[in-house]
């Protein structure tokens, strides 16, 4: 019968809204968690910035600004970090495993640009690195990748990871606010920052999308390895032309797989990945279309498993620390256990495809001349490039027109090229709109 060993103590690194939520949890849950890992968790320090700053439930003999010390003390066990940002999280982290402490983290800037370091170091010396709180807030998502699915094979992961960005373009559709009210609102919830360019540039989700993507697809990627666009551009005319489609505009992150050109994904890996985030429409018909206010919903694809959709909510305080705990408790169990949990292999190595390579569908908004020709001038631009036009349709305003093209799939990069022909036209007065359209054709 083993001996019953003592509590495992815990190391906090930030106690803002997260890790203030992480430390209520610690203390309301304590007997339910104790019972659940099979010891107590014990906070032994919360390391900050400004100590001075009352925190409610946090003891006040706990908290230190010597973080380094705090992670590598003899006495604690697991490190959390919720600080963010890339120095001096990603050094404390390294300082912790070494130590041989296991680390939960909340981190998506520091795994997105420097994760392959943090998966080496806990590889090296055998310590647990748990993220699930980086993407997605309280939707388990991170951990099926990691683990459930780890057996299939993921062809496609498709969502919307970012609460902010959701929360001001459903606003556009639903009572057409424009950009900036929008914006305004969403800081009035506290859904935006006051600063709220990494939500509202693509930032955010892009670090995201370059998580989901290494854990999808077993490949080293990074955010700067994401086609990164975001939705400051997006237009009430944008939003409109949507609705004229039976469409809804969102911000995507969109990891695939993009097979060789035998086309099978059966047994390969594909030619490489593509990972982009940037605002299309979609179907109001797709899931993914009734994602309503700051709520993320995300699609995984796989051969196997077929087609599944993790939705809830994917930012605040109280989400993001029950994530937090939960990657507490699955590291905690292996902690008492005497077993390491799973590492990250990217074996794969697949190439990050350009997004020229991207095959994608197109809307195109014209304002054009009214007058005879106007049509075929502008097919000719299409098949020029070798773009396949799916629908067209052509309202006169007197001495102008309006003529909105939808695509067929092609590569973005003669996508793209048709726009630029187009904009070279005498008849085309305005290239007035140009938005990716992705769900089903």
């Amino acid at each position: 019968m083993k001996p019953e060993r003592g509590p495992l103590r815990v190391a906090l690194l930030g106690c803002g809204v997260v890790g203030s939520e992480v430390v209520r949890l610690l203390r309301e849950q304590a007997d339910d968690l104790a019972a659940r890992v099979g010891t107590p968790l014990e906070l032994a320090g919360v390391a900050v910035r400004r100590p001075e700053r009352v925190r409610a439930g946090v003891d006040p003999a706990l908290v230190t600004t010597d973080a380094q010390g705090l992670v590598t003390r003899d006495d604690v066990d697991i490190v959390v970090e919720v600080i963010g940002g890339i120095e001096p999280a990603r050094t404390l982290m390294l300082e912790a495993m070494k130590t041989g402490k296991s680390v939960v983290t909340a981190n998506k800037a520091l795994l997105a640009e420097d994760g392959a370091t943090l998966f080496a170091a806990a590889r090296e010396y055998g310590a647990d690195l748990y993220y699930e709180a980086s993407v997605a807030g309280a939707i388990p998502l991170l951990r099926p990748l990691r683990e459930s699915l780890v057996g299939d094979h993921v062809h496609r992961v498709l969502g919307i990871v970012n609460g902010t960005t959701n929360y001001i373009l459903d606003q556009m559709d639903s009572n057409g606010a424009g950009f900036n009210e929008a914006l305004e609102e969403a800081q009035a919830l506290g859904y935006a920052e006051a600063d709220p360019t990494a939500d509202v540039e693509g930032f955010d989700a892009a670090a995201k999308a370059a998580i989901l993507a290494q854990l999808a697809f077993h490949t080293p990627v990074t955010a700067a390895d994401v086609h990164r666009e975001g939705i400051t551009e997006v237009s009430a005319a944008d939003v409109a032309g949507a609705k004229g489609m039976d469409c809804v505009v969102k911000l995507l992150a969109i990891c695939e797989r993009v097979p060789s050109d035998g086309g099978a994904q059966d047994g390969r890996n594909g030619r490489g990945v593509s990972v982009r985030v940037y605002p299309a429409m979609i179907p109001r018909s797709h899931p993914l279309a009734s994602v309503r206010e700051a709520y993320n919903a995300v699609f995984v694809e796989a051969e196997s498993a077929g087609s599944l959709m993790f939705y809830g909510a994917g930012a605040g305080g109280a989400p993001t620390a029950s994530a937090v705990l939960g990657d507490l408790v699955a590291v905690a169990r292996n902690v008492v256990g005497g077993t390491p949990g799973p590492v990250e292999v990217t074996y794969a190595k697949l190439p990050v495809l350009p997004m020229g390579e991207t095959v994608t569908r197109y809307y195109i908004h014209l304002d054009v001349t009214d007058e005879a020709g106007v049509l075929a001038a502008v097919a000719a631009e299409f098949a020029r490039h070798e773009v396949s036009i799916q629908a067209v349709r052509q309202v006169g305003l007197g001495e102008e027109a309006q003529l909105v093209v939808v695509t067929h799939r092609a590569p973005d990069a003669a996508l793209s090229a048709v726009v630029e022909g187009l904009r070279g036209l005498d008849s085309v007065r305005e290239v007035a709109s140009v938005m990716r359209v992705e769900g089903e054709e």
